[in-house]
């Protein structure tokens, strides 16, 4: 073979090997799938709390866009749907033309075009806009078909659930903002005077009880004491500086309330402004915070220890959700201005303190029999007690982790725990706002100084050419 028969030999083997590579690629471009989000915050990726309720949804999600053929926003739709089929297939999407579907706008209760409509096992949810934190939200209240109704003692000074005559949230010490992220949630809310109704409602998931600054009648403590005695599930949270109160119900849990707060001295290494601010960095194994990362912040907490023996003789299993470090220890009293220094002789206790534990017992309900007619076992009675009531208000409800630590404390006292730990964080700001004589800059940079740059290029290029 003469060197061009070779040549061209080789030629024709390079071009077929080119042909079989690109053949493979569009081959396996068609089978597999790989894809970056580099965004920043990942927002084009769901978040892991949207995904682990995804995976906790095995029926089909079905999305009903109402919106014209020829709508822009129809592209946009879409690629928000690709996002939660990627996690859970057999999520679909249906267009609805408003025009020729007036059937289906009156079924779906469509008031305006561009409304989505989330359905799952039956039940719906209309959202508009589209986002995460709203698509997750209705999911999360389309999961559970029951009606969990969160009730807020009232009437003792406790934390308003209800905006007053301003705006949302303009108390920094009520639980408004709380109180609209567990409807958020799916969780039904409602306060509660038992000076006016004086019985807890037998649809009631979780009592709350949040710091009373008044001592509750005695006829009100007895009447939580048996709904707690019966089974009923409680969150009591409690401050320092309070007076004493619902002490049968402190009886019944064991409970007894230190006179004092926390004190931490280390505070300033961990960044807390106040050595009577907790910042929980890590916590003890308890199905609350089993999964949650987040620091937590404690203004002004309120230790208090419990009776094992008699807690494990009426039958519960109790677990410790906040403790303190070594260091720590109870100021008797309340803060005063200057520094602090533990003194024994006033009183004051070395850590570790217990500032939150959680009890759960199985309870036995007359109502369900098994099949040989014997009352049989149906849920697990829960209560939490927390020696803090301000890290949910709307002061501190947005500090790092304290929204989350409150709605997984809810959710774990209504039996949901599917939904802990489902909190979608907000998405990272993707405006950018420049002050004017910055905008002044980048208008000048792009239409006079970029320009003369490129000319003052090319010119320079020319003139080189041209001289040799």
């Amino acid at each position: 073979m003469n060197l061009k028969n070779s040549k061209l030999l080789h030629q024709v083997i390079n071009g077929l090997l080119i042909a079989v590579v690109i053949v493979l690629l569009g081959f396996l471009s068609v089978r597999y799938k790989l894809e970056q989000d580099w965004t920043a915050g990942g927002r084009n990726t769901l978040t892991s709390a949207s995904q682990k309720l995804l995976k906790q949804m095995p029926d089909p999600i079905k999305f009903f866009a109402f919106i014209p053929p020829e709508s822009e926003n129809r592209r946009d739709i879409e690629m928000w749907i690709e996002r939660y089929k990627r996690v859970k297939p057999n999520v679909d999407v249906e267009f609805v033309d408003p025009d020729r579907n007036p059937a289906k706008v009156k079924e779906y209760k469509i008031h305006q075009i561009g409304e989505v409509v989330v359905e799952y096992q039956g039940r719906r949810e209309t959202l508009n806009p589209l986002s995460e934190a709203l698509v997750t939200g209705a999911l999360q209240r389309l999961t559970d078909s029951g009606d969990h109704y969160v009730v807020f003692l009232e009437g003792h000074g406790e934390r308003a659930i209800n905006p007053g005559k301003g705006e949302a949230g303009d108390s920094q010490d009520g639980y408004v903002q709380f109180a609209e992220a567990l409807r958020q949630s799916g969780l039904k809310v409602q306060g509660l005077n038992l000076v006016k109704t004086p019985s807890i409602p037998d649809n009631t998931s979780v009592l709350v009880v949040a710091s009373p600054e008044q001592k509750l009648l005695d006829g009100e403590t007895k009447i939580i004491d048996e709904y707690v005695k019966a089974g009923g599930n409680l969150l009591w949270l409690n401050a320092p500086g309070q007076p004493v109160s619902m002490e049968a119900v402190a009886k019944t849990l064991g409970i007894s309330w230190e006179n004092g707060f926390a004190v931490f001295p280390d505070f300033a290494q961990i960044g807390s402004p106040s050595p009577a601010i907790y910042l929980a960095t890590d916590y003890p194994p308890n199905p609350v915070t089993q999964d949650l990362t987040y620091v937590t912040v404690f203004p002004l907490a309120r230790p208090f220890t419990w009776d094992q023996d008699l807690l494990r003789a009426a039958g519960w299993n109790v677990q410790p959700l906040l403790l303190t470090n070594d260091n720590s220890w109870l100021e008797i009293g309340m803060p005063k201005e200057g520094a602090i220094s533990f003194n024994e002789k006033a009183g004051d206790k070395r850590g570790p303190l217990t500032l939150g534990i959680t009890l759960s017992r199985p309870v036995k309900s007359e109502a369900n029999k098994d099949s040989s007619g014997k009352p049989a076992e149906s849920r697990s009675q829960r209560v939490a007690v927390v020696g803090d009531a301000d890290f949910i208000d709307d002061g501190f409800l947005q500090e790092q982790g304290n929204k989350q630590l409150g709605l997984n404390l809810i959710q774990w006292l209504a039996s949901r725990d599917s939904h802990l730990n489902i909190e979608v964080p907000k998405a990272p700001d993707t405006s950018l706002y420049l002050p004017g004589w910055a905008m002044t800059l980048v208008m000048l940079g792009y239409a006079v100084v970029l320009p003369l740059l490129l000319l003052g290029y090319g010119l320079a290029r020319w003139l080189r050419r041209r001289r040799r």
